[in-house]
């Protein structure tokens, strides 16, 4: 705490791992379980209802987290060019719009360098899913209206 110690990157680096692996848990179990609780309960409609809208809103969110964190990306490298006159008004390095365009920056990073693309991969786990255990919901899924 008095920075006289080395600093123990290993440690840090595991803490950070750890966390991050078990706050996966929950949104990986929502991925994996849909679409089999919606196959076995309700059917392969259902099914289908449920891949279409996680597809169309997944593609929404994507494009969304993937324009925007390019748009705070580029207004940072906006500022710092300074090409034109626009651009010098707003001040250059160390000025307030600066600094607010490296805060923007440090969230739009993330959005379009993971957020938008990992949902790619949502939308592809979910349909494999469901492809491999489609037999099982053609023959056994809509338990819930075969009981009723």
């Amino acid at each position: 705490m008095e920075g006289r110690a080395k600093p123990d990157y290993a440690t840090c680096v595991k803490i950070s791992t750890d966390a991050s692996l078990r706050e996966m848990i929950p949104p990986g179990a929502l991925v994996m379980l849909t679409p089999l609780i919606a196959g076995t309960f309700f059917g392969v409609e259902t099914l289908a209802g449920v891949l279409a809208g996680s597809l169309v809103s997944s593609v929404q969110v994507a494009i969304s987290a993937s324009n925007t964190g390019g748009a705070w990306d580029n207004a940072k490298k906006y500022i710092e060019a300074g090409g034109n006159e626009h651009a010098k008004s707003l001040g250059l390095k160390g000025s307030d719009a600066h600094k607010a365009a490296v805060k923007g920056d440090k969230i739009g990073d993330p959005l379009k360098d993971t957020s938008g693309p990992s949902l790619n991969i949502l939308i592809k786990l979910m349909a494999v899913e469901s492809l491999v255990f489609a037999p099982f919901f053609a023959a056994h899924g809509g338990l819930l209206f075969k009981l009723f």
